[in-house]
């Protein structure tokens, strides 16, 4: 694993976290806790759309990408992304307000198409250019609000999505562009056992991503129904956070999987699943330690008088984090080596705590009830994956703290820098 890639694409996440979180705090300020509510559970449905587009568009894209042909796998991809995107959100109407339904289509589609593309970048072990344009997925979703917002005059909470809207299909047609100039479309057929290759695959890693989802994001949905949207906006912010940290490990998750699906040696890609997990160990440890310094009343100052009960929030989250943030590498390397039973299960009993104590705890704990929850599950489901990967392992100590010649060469290259 290039030790430069990691640090680049480490820096291009930790600049996403400073987009994500300046993107927080515009939206709560200008739309409220409602708005940022809103926000948060047409995220959530665009996310769980995503999962059924993924097993086509996601991690089939970059486990195949030297194995298929770009043009066939992109084919399918993108006719995968289109019929997901327009069936999903359609079946999601019935259950939801109507007054999303085009949006979220459009997100659907559009996110999709743009995921295709950037996944087939990992599996090329095009770090930069996935980089570049998952930066730029921020950066440009910001750039188009402020032109709706302040020079188009749309001031609702639509802001958001049709900016978001225009920003996925920019940078779809970008990198498309840059994908398919020596690519050969024409003549090409649907290949059943291409299909079955990639599905087979896909579905197995999707339902385990799927279910890790439902342990996240669960609480959202019952928060809404026993609490209320308000109380939506206000835990969204504290989970936010806890995204805004895991950027850290899943850089770096990345970058080990594009590294352990073209590795043929196994002991290299163990003890370089094992440097990633003390990295993302240490650092997550230091930005949760940052996060609980802050005073409370500076995030209800940042993000509006709602949002007083953040650092909680954070606090109960802390935990669950940090256990993630850790277990997040460690997945990707069964990912890698197609060994997803594992990651179906360690997500599966994470779930069924969030399920079965959802129920009694969030109607009597409301947010704080949620948060540890969230918390536990995330807890429970990372203890699993440990306890296999230290079963093929030997389990040491130092796993977790970085050497002197790590840390030395760290320093070298941020002086560089």
């Amino acid at each position: 694993m290039k030790q430069n890639t990691i640090f680049k694409t480490f820096v291009s996440r930790f600049l996403i976290l400073i987009l994500n979180f300046g993107l927080v705090i515009y939206s709560t300020n200008m739309w409220g806790s409602s708005g940022k509510g809103l926000i948060s559970i047409i995220i959530a449905d665009l996310t769980i759309i995503s999962f059924f587009a993924n097993v086509f568009v996601g991690s089939s894209m970059s486990y195949f990408a030297k194995k298929i042909r770009t043009e066939e796998m992109l084919l399918f991809a993108y006719l995968w992304a289109v019929i997901t995107g327009i069936m999903i959100p359609v079946l999601f109407s019935f259950s939801h307000a109507s007054e999303y339904s085009g949006y979220l289509i459009a997100l659907s589609v559009m996110s999709s198409l743009l995921t295709a593309n950037i996944n087939l970048f990992v599996g090329q072990q095009n770090i930069k250019m996935f980089n570049v344009y998952t930066v730029l997925q921020q950066v440009v979703h910001i750039i188009f609000i402020i032109i709706i917002v302040y020079f188009v005059k749309i001031t609702s909470v639509n802001a958001y999505f049709i900016a978001q809207i225009s920003c996925f299909t920019l940078l779809f047609i970008t990198s498309a562009v840059q994908l398919t100039r020596k690519a050969h479309f024409k003549g090409i057929l649907l290949s059943k056992k291409i299909a079955f290759q990639m599905f087979s695959y896909g579905w197995k890693i999707q339902l385990s991503t799927f279910l890790q989802f439902l342990n996240n994001r669960l609480s959202f949905y019952f928060l809404e129904y026993f609490k209320g949207i308000v109380s939506v906006g206000i835990f969204s912010v504290g989970i936010a956070f806890s995204e805004a940290v895991w950027t850290v490990s899943r850089s770096l998750s990345v970058v080990l999987y594009a590294d352990v699906i073209n590795n043929t040696n196994s002991n290299d890609a163990l003890e370089k699943t094992k440097i990633s997990l003390r990295i993302s160990f240490l650092i997550t440890l230091l930005f949760i330690g940052m996060m609980l310094i802050i005073p409370a009343n500076w995030y209800a100052m940042i993000f509006g008088k709602d949002f007083s009960q953040t650092k909680e929030i954070v606090l109960l989250l802390s935990p669950g984090i940090l256990a993630i943030a850790v277990s997040n590498i460690i997945g990707y390397y069964f990912a890698g080596i197609n060994k997803l039973r594992i990651l179906n299960i360690k997500s599966l009993v994470g779930l069924l705590l969030t399920i079965i104590s959802s129920f009694y705890i969030i109607p009597r704990w409301g947010i704080r009830g949620a948060c540890i929850i969230n918390s536990a599950s995330y807890c429970l489901s990372s203890g699993v994956l440990f306890w296999r990967f230290y079963r093929i392992t030997e389990f040491r100590i130092r796993d977790f703290i970085l050497s002197k010649a790590e840390i030395n060469v760290l320093m070298r290259k941020l002086v560089k820098k």
